[in-house]
């Protein structure tokens, strides 16, 4: 006798279902990134996901916090490691700004990174790669090492600044409106912003980025860790 398509079936006639891992659920939470922005990555939709409870989870993630800076940190191994030629400077350069694309390849993920701390293998690995590029230019340790901080905020904190914008007809209102209190600026009430006009939003954003690293690294450098 054939049993209904409907009819429950036994635990033991259902499949066993894989062992519940960290990585399992970080590799569910980066799908659902990917797919629907993080804003979905939450406890209740991963159970969803892995045919499971959300009290399952909290073994082994403890909060929303700790499962979004996981997702981070696995995100962070697509970041390559620095590029065999070049300068030191452009080779640090290039790691930092592969970084921020990657973190404006997913928007609602830039956000979250400031305040995310990550500690994974692949947020050490971006590390150490820093670190190595600043001892090749002869940057003292402990500055290299406030320094590493301040640069990944700085790329962080553009990715979360741009991410999302786009083409739409508000985005470029909104950039219009910008470009035109700028440019018509009173030079008696604001003569500093009417004789900078043409600067303040020239350059295209990968040759700005490229300046305020150069910049950094620059001062970071030069500036003493006190005592």
């Amino acid at each position: 006798m054939t049993a209904r398509p409907d009819a429950p079936r036994s635990r033991r006639a259902r499949p066993a279902k894989p062992a519940l891992t960290r990585e399992a659920i970080v590799a569910a939470a980066v799908a659902v990134l990917r797919a629907e922005g993080l804003q979905k990555v939450t406890m209740r939709r991963l159970a969803q996901e892995l045919d499971t409870g959300p009290a399952s989870l909290y073994v082994y993630v403890r909060n929303t916090d700790e499962l979004h800076a996981a997702v981070l940190d696995e995100l962070l191994g697509t970041v390559g490691q620095a590029p065999a030629e070049g300068s030191w400077r452009e080779r640090l350069t290039a790691v930092l700004t592969e970084y921020t694309g990657m973190l404006l390849d997913h928007p609602t993920l830039a956000r979250s990174a400031l305040t995310a701390r990550p500690a994974g293998p692949h947020y050490l690995r971006l590390i150490e790669t820093l670190l190595a590029l600043l001892d090749a230019g002869g940057v003292p340790r402990a500055q290299a090492a406030w320094g590493v901080d301040l640069l990944l905020q700085h790329a962080t904190a553009t990715a979360a600044e741009h991410a999302g914008q786009d083409d739409s007809a508000s985005a470029r209102t909104d950039r219009d409106a910008l470009d035109s209190a700028v440019h018509h600026a009173s030079e008696h009430t604001h003569p500093h912003v009417a004789a900078t006009a043409g600067l303040l939003l020239s350059g295209t954003p990968r040759a700005r980025l490229a300046w305020a690293f150069d910049a950094l690294v620059n001062g970071i450098a030069q500036t003493a860790v006190p005592d």
